[in-house]
């Protein structure tokens, strides 16, 4: 586990380098609010079709060679975008990105392999505090990389900054990193397509219920993410650094509740409770961000949105997990990840032209009342059962 945070951590370190810079990046070659959306969702355009295929195959070859693989399309696709110089390439280089980025089915896998039902939300947020801690220093690293003026950043550098992190963490995967599939397990997860699999799994009531929570959640927080430097840049007047620096409070919140706090919460409260509670915080943030034209404002608005992502996502990754068996949790948790990609097609998709035609704040109030109904599909959550065949911790 030590090592699969590790490597987690620098991949996202590298991709939250790139994250303040992207919407800069489409200013610069004349991109309206509209295209620089689709540019960010084109990413997990691609993530939708490949996190069921690398989370299936995780379950046919093991974890390991998927995670190396992957590794290697984000050091092409950071490279490419180093290097681009037309709004294409940009849309090409997601494009890779998101294939890559489909390695977050193997990487829950992993910690599936690796606990018990008992420890397993404590598991998802070591892996989701990874996410945090590499939110954290990546934007706040990219921003300062390509400093604060928005026409005059240095774009490239954290690009291929990127790609060296992202290296890095090839590097350590390929010599520490073990496998943590079994062999038997690995020939047993071998018979079902991976459309089999989608299949099988909107056939059952509690993993459809929990994937079209997260579908909506993400739809929602994806639509405030890839609008959030736009809006800054109009309220505040933010470049790349003051947006990255933003990023880096959010991911320290983060890392608080996903590295310290979720493993206490979930064992007293449970999992479906903080799904609950999460969803509720959420819809508060989105509903107060566009009044947060004040610093301490949008801090507390973003300390509201950190800790309601911090207690969700883990908690229904681990619920998610909790429904399938050993030898199909690769291939379940690819589905979810496709599900969690499709909402980041459809929620940037939507929120570019609403802030363009409604108004800058439209994509969040737009998005509290999503999260309402999130709130209100949550409140009965079935009890998870305990899957067959669950591995010892190691």
């Amino acid at each position: 586990m030590p090592i699969l945070f590790l490597i987690v951590f620098i991949d996202l370190v590298g991709f939250g380098v790139v994250i303040p810079l992207l919407p800069f990046y489409g200013i610069r070659f004349g991109a309206s609010a509209t295209e620089i959306t689709w540019m960010m969702a084109c990413y997990s355009l691609a993530q939708f079709f490949a996190s069921p295929l690398l989370g299936r195959l995780s379950d046919r070859l093991g974890r390991r060679p998927v995670l190396l693989l992957s590794l290697c399309a984000s050091i092409a696709s950071y490279l490419w975008l180093g290097f681009a110089d037309a709004l294409w390439m940009l849309f090409a280089a997601r494009l890779l990105a998101g294939l890559g980025a489909g390695n977050i089915a193997a990487a829950q896998a992993y910690v599936s392999d690796v606990t018990t039902p008992e420890t397993r939300a404590k598991g998802m947020g070591v892996i989701g505090a990874a996410f945090g801690l590499g939110f954290t220093v990546g934007p706040a690293l990219g921003g300062l990389v390509a400093g604060g003026d928005p026409t005059a950043a240095a774009l490239a550098r954290p690009a291929f900054l990127a790609a060296g992190l992202s290296a890095v963490a090839l590097v350590i995967a390929f010599v520490r990193l073990k496998e943590s599939l079994p062999a038997a397990a690995r020939r047993a997860g071998a018979r079902p397509s991976r459309w089999r699999v989608a299949q099988d799994v909107m056939t059952r009531p509690v993993l459809r219920r929990l994937i079209l929570l997260l579908f909506v959640t993400v739809t929602a927080f994806a639509g405030m993410e890839t609008t959030f430097a736009l809006w800054a840049n109009s309220a505040y007047g933010w470049g790349p650094r003051g947006v990255g620096y933003n990023f880096l409070y959010v991911g320290l919140v983060l890392v608080v509740v996903q590295g310290g706090l979720i493993g206490r919460l979930s064992k007293r409260f449970g999992e479906a409770r903080l799904v609950q509670a999460g969803a509720a915080m959420i819809a508060l943030g989105l509903a107060f961000l566009p009044f947060a034209l004040v610093l301490w404002r949008l801090l507390a608005v973003d300390a509201l949105l950190a800790l309601g992502m911090g207690l969700l996502n883990p908690s229904i990754s681990s619920l998610i997990s909790q429904q399938a068996d050993i030898d199909e949790r690769g291939g379940v948790l690819g589905v979810s990840q496709s599900a969690s990609s499709l909402s980041r097609i459809v929620g940037p998709a939507a929120a570019g032209p609403l802030f363009e035609g409604w108004g800058r704040g439209a994509p969040y109030y737009v998005g509290a009342a999503v999260m309402a109904l999130v709130l209100a599909l949550a409140v009965r959550l079935p009890r998870a059962r305990r899957a067959r065949h669950e591995p010892q911790p190691s």
